[in-house]
C-alpha cells in the first residue's frame, strides 16, 4: 500500500453535456496533455462523467448519451493519447456507486449545503428545494471517483477547490474511523490566471454551452471568425482614436490566455509583444478590428490541427467506442481493488473473512 500511495496518479474529466469549447481547452485540456507527456505520472485517468451529467439532465438523457462520443472526439483531437491516458465512461464503473453509498455515511446534509460549489450550481440552475438528490450529493460522488483510482493529483479550476476539500475530509474521516486505505488528493491549479476561467464571447463571466457564448473546438474557421468579430470589447472605445480599456475587455483576456511571443512575428509584426499592443490600445489609436483579426489568426492556428484530427477520427467511430470500452474495463479493475480495500477496512467483506467465519463457528459450538 505504501508504494501505491507514493505513485503520482491523476484523475480528471468532464460532463458530456455538449461539445467542448476553448474554455475547456485552455483551462484543462492543454494542461492534461502536458501532464500526460511529462512522464511524471504513473497513471492518468480521464473520465467522461455521464452519470453525474444525468443528475440534472434526467429529463433529457439522450443529450448526455449523444455527447459522450463528442467529448471523446475532442479529447483525442487535442492530444490525449489512449496509450498513455486511460479514457473511461463513469457509468461503466459500478464500483463508484458502491463507494459513494458508503461515503454518504461520512458526510452530513449541513456540510453539503455549505459547499460553495454546490450552492452556486443550485442557484445557477434555479433548483431551490427541487434539487435532485444525486446532484446535491455530487461532492460525495466525486470523492468516490477520485479515491477509486487512488488519485494523488486532481487538476481543477478555482471553483472546484471546495470539492477537493470535501474529498479530503471524506478520506480523512474514513481513514480515521476504519483504516488508512484511501489517498488524500491534492488540487493542481492552472498557473495562467486568464486561463483559469475564460469568459464568454459576450463578456459574461463564464463561457457556457447554455448561454450560447462559446467557441467550440469543432467550430469551422468561418464560425470562429464570426464569433471573434462579434466579441465584446470596450463599450467606451467608439473611435480608433479613443483610449481603450483592458479590464473586462474579452479580446484582451483571450490574448492573455492564448497569445505567445512568436505570434507577433507571424501575424502582427508592428508590435514586439502583448504589453506593447496593450499600451497602444490604452493610449488610443488602435482599433478593435485590428486586435480581433490578430486574435482570429492565433485561434485558427491553434484550432486547425484539432479540426483536422477530429475529421480523421470521425471516420471510424466504432474504433473510438472500443477505446472507451477498453479504458473503462481497465479503470474498473482499479476501482474494484479500491472497493475491496474499503470493504476490508469496514469489515463487511464477510465471505472473504476467514477469521470472522472461524470465530462465529466457535461461538455457536
Amino acid at each position: 500500500m505504501e508504494n501505491k500511495e507514493q505513485e503520482k496518479i491523476i484523475l480528471t474529466g468532464d460532463r458530456p453535456t455538449g461539445r467542448l469549447h476553448i474554455g475547456h481547452y485552455v483551462g484543462s485540456l492543454v494542461r492534461r496533455v502536458e501532464l500526460q507527456n511529462s512522464g511524471e505520472y504513473k497513471k492518468i485517468f480521464i473520465m467522461i462523467a455521464d452519470a453525474q451529467a444525468l443528475t440534472d439532465n434526467i429529463e433529457n438523457p439522450e443529450k448526455v448519451r449523444q455527447n459522450v462520443i463528442e467529448v471523446a472526439l475532442d479529447y483525442i483531437s487535442c492530444g490525449l493519447d489512449p496509450a498513455r491516458s486511460t479514457l473511461l465512461i463513469q457509468s461503466q464503473i459500478p464500483e463508484l456507486c458502491e463507494l459513494s453509498f458508503y461515503y454518504m455515511d461520512l458526510v452530513t446534509v449541513a456540510r453539503l449545503q455549505r459547499n460553495p460549489t454546490v450552492k452556486n450550481e443550485i442557484q445557477m440552475r434555479n433548483f431551490e428545494s427541487s434539487i435532485p438528490v444525486g446532484f446535491f450529493t455530487y461532492p460525495v460522488s466525486q470523492a468516490a471517483d477520485i479515491t477509486a483510482f487512488k488519485a494523488t493529483t486532481v487538476p481543477v479550476g478555482d471553483d472546484q477547490l471546495p470539492m477537493i476539500e470535501q474529498t479530503r475530509e471524506i478520506v480523512h474521516k474514513f481513514n480515521t474511523v476504519y483504516e488508512p486505505v484511501l489517498v488524500e488528493p491534492e488540487a493542481l491549479l492552472q498557473e495562467n490566471e486568464a486561463r483559469r476561467r475564460l469568459p464568454g464571447t459576450d463578456g459574461k463571466a463564464k463561457m457556457s454551452k447554455s448561454l450560447g457564448n462559446c467557441i467550440y473546438l469543432a467550430d469551422t474557421a468561418d464560425d470562429v471568425r464570426t464569433k471573434i468579430m462579434s466579441m465584446y470589447t470596450d463599450p467606451l472605445h467608439l473611435q480608433v482614436s479613443d483610449p481603450g480599456h483592458l479590464e473586462g475587455n474579452t479580446v484582451f483576456t483571450y490574448l492573455d490566455a492564448f497569445c505567445r511571443q512568436e505570434h507577433f512575428g507571424r501575424y502582427l509584426p508592428d508590435y514586439t509583444d502583448l504589453d506593447e499592443l496593450k499600451a497602444h490600445y490604452q493610449r488610443g489609436g488602435l482599433g478593435d478590428v485590428k486586435v480581433k483579426r490578430f486574435l482570429i489568426n492565433i485561434m485558427q492556428e491553434i484550432l486547425e490541427p484539432i479540426r483536422v484530427r477530429r475529421k480523421e477520427l470521425e471516420q471510424d467511430i466504432p474504433a473510438l467506442y472500443e477505446i472507451l470500452k477498453r479504458g473503462s474495463e481497465a479503470a474498473r479493475e482499479e476501482a474494484a481493488e479500491t472497493l475491496a480495500d474499503v470493504k476490508r477496512a469496514m469489515r463487511i467483506n464477510y465471505f472473504e473473512d476467514a477469521e470472522l467465519i472461524r470465530a462465529q463457528s466457535e461461538k455457536y459450538r
